[in-house]
């Protein structure tokens, strides 16, 4: 995989709600931040969103790179589906992160084990 890092939706919110040890905040701090569109439109389209919250999750947003639907991942998310019983958003933010070759961040690593293309890293492992 590349050095790059896709941060799923968890991970983002953890992050910009401190809840993540100090050391994984330091981290993500300095690292370019890449999102898959279905983060964009699960962090924006809760819907219990507070005015204040959807602006700081757009100001997160805006200065981060954020992956749409491309021919490539759109294959690779069908590739996906028919090889691991997964979740539609999650098999998009998977095949986001194999696309592009980027290190998924995410707690929920058990949604993604089946994957052995994809290389993850959860944010309570780094040590």
């Amino acid at each position: 995989m590349g050095t790059g890092y896709l941060a799923d939706t968890n991970s983002v919110i953890e992050y910009l709600e401190n809840k993540l040890p100090e050391k994984v905040l330091l981290f993500m701090d300095n690292i370019e931040m890449h999102l898959s569109i279905i983060s964009r439109i699960e962090l924006l389209g809760w819907s219990k969103i507070t005015e204040p919250q959807f602006q700081e999750l757009n100001g997160f947003i805006s200065v981060s790179y954020v992956y749409n639907l491309s021919e490539e991942i759109v294959q690779n998310t069908i590739k996906i589906r028919k090889l691991h019983k997964i979740k539609l958003p999650d098999a998009i933010i998977a095949a986001t992160a194999i696309t592009n070759k980027l290190t998924l961040i995410t707690r929920n690593t058990a949604d993604f084990k089946k994957i052995a293309e994809l290389e993850m890293l959860n944010p309570w492992d780094i040590s």
